[in-house]
Parts: structure tokens; C-alpha cells; sequence
């Protein structure tokens, strides 16, 4: 099942508060970056991050999923009602992040 860009549209709104936030459409579903990192996507409607050491401590009950099969786990953002989390979720993880490879 493809995400829908309704989906996509609200989570880039809650987000909107950051600078250098950006994605991409890939077969279906969108890769989120932030500051040219990629730190998740929109999966089947779900905001997934990946489980970088910050993200675990702030979201501890998090449920682990495949974004697709065959995929690593991430970490399920159930709290996107909240922008100010968002913001504070994406800025701690921004650190841990590699940067994006040379082409």
C-alpha cells in the first residue's frame, strides 16, 4: 500500500518549523531528510524515523517496524500531533546522523 500525499503534506506542515526539511518520492512511499540526512520517511501512512540512540531515549515505548519487506527496523512516530516534539526529535537526531555520501 502507497502513502498518500494528504499524509505526507501534514507531516511536512508539522514539521514546517524546521529549516532544511525535504523529501523525496520513491516508488510509492517519501524519504524525509533533514539537513540532507536522511532521517526516516512516510511508510503506508506511518512516520518512521530511524532508531538512532536519540530517538529511543525519547520515545522508549516506541514499536519497531519494516518500512517495507526485507527493510531494517524503524521506529514508529506515534506522536505527530505534536510539533514541538517533532522538532526537538529530528534536531537530536540530526547529530547522529551520517552525512550524506559524496556522489
Amino acid at each position: 500500500m502507497a502513502s498518500g500525499k494528504g499524509y505526507l503534506d501534514f507531516i511536512l506542515e508539522q514539521l514546517s518549523g524546521l529549516k532544511e526539511i525535504s523529501y523525496r518520492a520513491m516508488m510509492g512511499e517519501y524519504i524525509l531528510y533533514y539537513r540532507g540526512k536522511v532521517i526516516g520517511g512516510i511508510y503506508d501512512d506511518r512516520f518512521l524515523v530511524k532508531p538512532t540512540k536519540s530517538a529511543r531515549a525519547m520515545m522508549p515505548d516506541a514499536e519497531l517496524e519494516r518500512p517495507y519487506e526485507g527493510a531494517k527496523e524503524m521506529l514508529l512516530v506515534d506522536n505527530v500531533d505534536n510539533r514541538d516534539f517533532l522538532r526537538e526529535l529530528l534536531e537530536a537526531m540530526a547529530d547522529e546522523l551520517p552525512a550524506p555520501k559524496k556522489k
